[in-house]
This record gives structure tokens, sequence and C-alpha cells, in this order.
């Protein structure tokens, strides 16, 4: 009963968190100004988790499940394995959504990723927590580079499950 109660006080004193190692993988297709016509694979391996799960959890907090996300995206036709750094949000109270927002750097021209879980409920969960309908946008112009659609494959799910760790 102390270990339970040691991790109770590490979260509490914001000396705790976790993190998940997660891949998204799906396809995209560029705007017409952007590149070739067609589909192409789009892919996102990161990991994320908070590094205070006390103040992620806490509703009045800024940080209130909102967590940093780092890892590797690569998208057919622009990069491959290119670093990204951003943020996981899971917006289930706010407007039932968990949103994917990060940026990379190709060739010395910055994208920015937003990629969205959308109308997740109960009763959904199967479809809900695995498809993202994502936006890549040049950071500086806004201007929209691609759409994609990623999934989190089922078949993965014994990894990011096996992958939770507290740090």
């Amino acid at each position: 009963m102390g270990r339970i109660a040691d991790i109770i006080d590490m979260v509490k004193e914001g000396r705790l968190g976790f993190q998940m190692d997660e891949i998204m993988s799906g396809e995209h297709e560029f705007e017409p100004e952007f590149g070739t016509e067609g589909k192409f694979p789009f892919e996102f391996q990161v990991t994320w988790g908070p590094k205070e799960m006390g103040a992620w959890l806490n509703p009045k907090s800024n940080t209130f499940m909102v967590q940093p996300l780092k890892g590797t995206v690569s998208v057919g036709g622009l990069c491959s394995d290119t670093p990204c750094e951003g943020t996981l949000e899971l917006r289930y109270f706010k407007d039932h959504k968990i949103r994917y927002n990060f940026e990379f750097k190709v060739d010395d021209v910055e994208y920015v990723f937003l990629g969205e879980k959308v109308n997740i409920k109960p009763w959904n969960l199967p479809i809900s927590h695995t498809t993202c309908f994502g936006v890549l946008t040049e950071k500086s112009t806004g201007k929209l580079v691609s759409r994609s659609i990623t999934h989190f494959r089922l078949k993965t799910s014994p990894a990011f499950l096996a992958s939770f760790r507290l740090v």
C-alpha cells in the first residue's frame, strides 16, 4: 500500500508523468500547386504523454489533457522520417476530439500538421479513436499543402499499450 501512496504523492507534487508511443499511418493528397496528383503514404510515429500528471488531470490547468508530442513524420513525395514536435490534446470534454498539432522542417521550409480524431463518443470508440483527418500547411504562408487520412491500426494496439511507461 505504501508504494501506491508514494505514486499518488508524486502525482500531486508534479513529479510523475507518463509516455506512450503511437503510430498513425494512411495516405495524403497534395494540393495541385504542391505536388504530383494521386495518393501517397503519410505516417507519423510519435511519443506523447504529460510530464506532470497532476496538472494534466486538473480541469482548471492550462495543460489539462494536453501533452507534448515528439517523433518523426513521413509524407510521401515530401519527406521521410523527418523529426517533428508539437502537442497532443485529448479534447474529450471540450469538443469530443483528439488533436495532433506538430511542426517539422524540410529543405528550409517549415510545415504544420493539424490532425483530428472527431466525434468521439463512448459508443463509437473503435472508429473515432482510430481515424485522424489532417491538413498540412506551410507555416509561413498558411497555404494548404495536402489533406490526409491516417489510422491507428488495431493490430498495433498491443505494442501501443505495452509502450506505456511512467516518467
